[in-house]
């Protein structure tokens, strides 16, 4: 079995456990992300990405900042502890094959200042955007697990 087939295989018997970023710019935007791919293709979502196996949640947050933003020093921003939520999916990483995701979703708000700007962008996201918040709470291209977070955030 190869690592693929392998992670296939523990998605479809367990759930993830992950980390998102709520990247909130002087209080009146957020950070989203165009999805390019499953779960949630297509969709403007929060960055975000499962824990590793033995990785602190403290290290996969400045792992997942740096890889999918280009933020070298996420522990500077003072990430502090939205809550913890549960996303269903009915597929996964690697399609539509019968294999639906659950994550458990230990997500992170993370103010930033007014013209604060993200370095980057990866191959996660055909393109990152700030959007108002009330913007994204009334746009249903924004998916809903994200729109959950916004009331959270006034």
């Amino acid at each position: 079995m190869n690592e693929r087939e392998h992670l296939v295989e523990l998605v479809r018997g367990l759930p993830l456990v992950s980390v998102d970023l709520v990247l909130v710019r002087g209080g009146t935007e957020i950070l989203l992300g165009l999805r390019t791919n499953r779960p949630a293709q297509g969709s403007w979502f929060v960055p975000g990405g499962r824990i590793l196996k033995d990785e602190p949640r403290a290290d996969a947050l400045k792992r997942v900042a740096a890889r999918e933003l280009g933020i070298a020093d996420i522990a500077g921003l003072k990430p502090q502890l939205l809550g913890v939520f549960e996303h269903f999916y009915p597929d996964c990483f690697a399609g539509d094959i019968g294999v639906s995701t659950h994550y458990v979703v230990i997500a992170h708000r993370i103010n930033v200042p007014p013209g604060f700007e993200v370095p980057g962008c990866d191959n996660q996201h055909a393109e990152l955007r700030w959007w108002p918040i009330a913007e994204a709470a009334a746009n249903a291209d924004v998916h809903r697990y994200t729109r959950d977070y916004l009331p959270l955030l006034a």
